[in-house]
């Protein structure tokens, strides 16, 4: 974290990315497993909790994510296993190759994204101080 006002955004979506990059090794490790019997998939939850602490007081969002930052630290994702009774196969794997293609697809295209942004606002920086 940098500890200055000025980088809230920057902490914010690098937290998002750190998840996003997470997100991607556990994708690819379902991957992997689909043709392990029993195995349940994975994934990681973080948009909904950077939603709800961005939800929370009120204000503009710049005012929010000042707020977010002053307990980055408990801004972290999970990774969680799917306990789904539901299972694609009679060897009670659940996890369906074509969808985690899927989610690895959008998953990269969003760290990607949040890449891109993070780089945006430090050319904003760099332009002011120029």
């Amino acid at each position: 974290m940098i500890n200055s006002n000025m980088y809230n955004y920057i902490d914010v979506l690098d937290k998002a990315a750190d998840a996003a990059y997470v997100r991607n090794d556990v994708l690819a490790n379902n991957i992997a497993n689909d043709s392990t019997p029993n195995y349940k998939r994975q994934d990681v939850q973080f948009e909904s909790i950077l939603q709800a602490s961005l939800a929370t007081g009120g204000g503009t969002l710049s005012e929010r994510v000042e707020e977010v930052n002053k307990n980055l630290d408990d801004l972290n994702s999970y990774i969680y296993t799917d306990h789904s009774s539901l299972s694609y196969r009679l060897d009670g794997n659940n996890v369906d190759i074509d969808q985690e293609e899927a989610y690895l697809a959008e998953n990269q295209i969003r760290y990607q994204a949040l890449v891109d942004q993070m780089v945006q606002e430090f050319g904003r920086y760099k332009t002011v101080l120029s």
